[in-house]
């Protein structure tokens, strides 16, 4: 075992240089408590609660029905569409916030398909993906009259062909933190004359994505994990601009009409991001959400990936260090490339282990049937946190 007083003086010295670590006072967290679950929900950002008590007593309470207008309510997926664009490297207008993650993947592969082509007859999904987006995947098939076939990421562009419609690959591996190749698996995917939906829920907020830089197609993801959007908080979807014209959505709404205060029978999509819309928006918890993205004010996205890949190296160290041989195994990719926020231990008996971290306040998660999860936000986790959540995870599993 390595010295805990050489691992506590370095978790000292990363956090004493750490150019982010002013941040973290902008988070509403409990000093007792070390908070590695932000992969599933993350930490409430200390303006949201203002915000939204501003929201429901004066624009709701006193203008009422003029906040559509005068509160800028209307326009808000968009607004915050393009909040939230800089983090997953896209420019204005291609962005729209509203709906849910799964919502947006239907919306974003039918869309997808239908700008394929008919004589395009399979969809390509990622066959480790999170459970949703396989339900939805093979229910676009079944609607759009395609077949669906599963690859692992890894093998993916070698599933690809002239058959292709297209393809739903998640960027992060929701169990294992493994992160798959949207660079290659995009210009595998173009190669073959197929599009490409990816699910960014996993790692927008910590690692850069590059959506325009890497010609991605459609993408969406969730604002609740690293983007602290809170519980529910709006997904988001993606189109290429110059896909736009040409994104046939399968949930033509009113929202998304060239003029949809005209209620016309005919169905006209507007232009634009707006395109992506439906439906009157959750104005309560994209306003949330926007006073959430204040955090990213000064920001770069390529410290947060900095912080991470240190963040998860320390902790590997710490779990190496200090846990028993055999008692946990890292199936979270040790290279950088290959890993994304968290780190996934196979553990016996996790579930068991989780609930015993928890009460001894270092929360993560369990996922069946062995799997401890934890993620590291950035923004607001320190190399001390990490340190802990280290020496808590040896007792807990040494104990008898």
């Amino acid at each position: 075992m390595s010295d805990p007083a050489y691992l506590a003086a370095k978790a000292r010295k990363l956090d004493e240089s750490d150019g982010l670590r002013a941040k973290r006072a902008e988070f509403v967290l409990d000093d007792d408590t070390v908070y590695l679950d932000g992969n599933s929900l993350g930490a409430l950002p200390a303006a949201v609660p203002g915000r939204v008590a501003d929201v429901v007593a004066r624009e709701w309470g006193r203008l009422r029905i003029r906040s559509w207008t005068e509160s800028g309510w209307w326009t808000a997926p968009e607004r915050v569409g393009d909040r939230i664009a800089p983090l997953v490297g896209a420019a204005p207008g291609q962005v729209v916030a509203g709906d849910s993650t799964s919502v947006n993947v239907f919306k974003a592969l039918v869309g997808a398909v239908r700008m394929a082509g008919a004589e395009r007859d399979e969809i390509v999904v990622d066959a480790t993906t999170f459970p949703t987006d396989g339900y939805i995947a093979e229910s676009a098939a079944r609607m759009t009259g395609r077949r669906l076939v599963a690859a692992d990421p890894r093998d993916l562009p070698a599933a690809l062909g002239p058959r292709t419609a297209a393809a739903l690959v998640n960027h992060v591996d929701y169990r294992s933190g493994r992160l798959h190749d949207l660079p290659g698996v995009t210009a595998a995917a173009h190669a073959a004359g197929a599009l490409v939906v990816w699910d960014l829920c996993h790692s927008a907020g910590a690692l850069p994505v590059g959506l325009d830089e890497h010609g991605v197609d459609l993408a969406v993801g969730c604002t609740y994990k690293y983007l602290n959007g809170g519980p529910g908080s709006p997904a988001y979807l993606y189109v290429r601009r110059d896909l736009q014209p040409r994104f046939d959505s399968p949930l033509p709404g009113w929202n998304s009409h060239r003029d949809p205060f005209g209620m016309s029978p005919r169905y006209e999509a507007a232009d634009g991001a707006r395109r992506g819309r439906v439906g009157t928006p959750d104005i309560l918890s994209m306003l949330a959400l926007e006073a959430a993205l204040e955090v990213w004010d000064g920001v770069s996205i390529e410290a947060v990936r900095d912080k991470s890949l240190a963040l998860t190296d320390f902790f590997l160290e710490c779990v190496a260090a200090y846990v028993p041989a055999g008692r946990v195994e890292p199936i979270t990719p040790a290279a950088h490339a290959e890993r994304g926020s968290q780190v996934a231990l196979r553990c016996p008996g996790a579930g068991e282990v989780m609930v015993s971290l928890i009460a001894r306040g270092v929360v993560g998660d369990f996922r069946h049937p062995d799997v401890l999860r934890f993620g590291f936000t950035p923004l607001y986790v320190s190399f001390a946190d990490v340190h802990r959540a280290a020496r808590v995870l040896a007792e807990v599993v040494s104990a008898p």
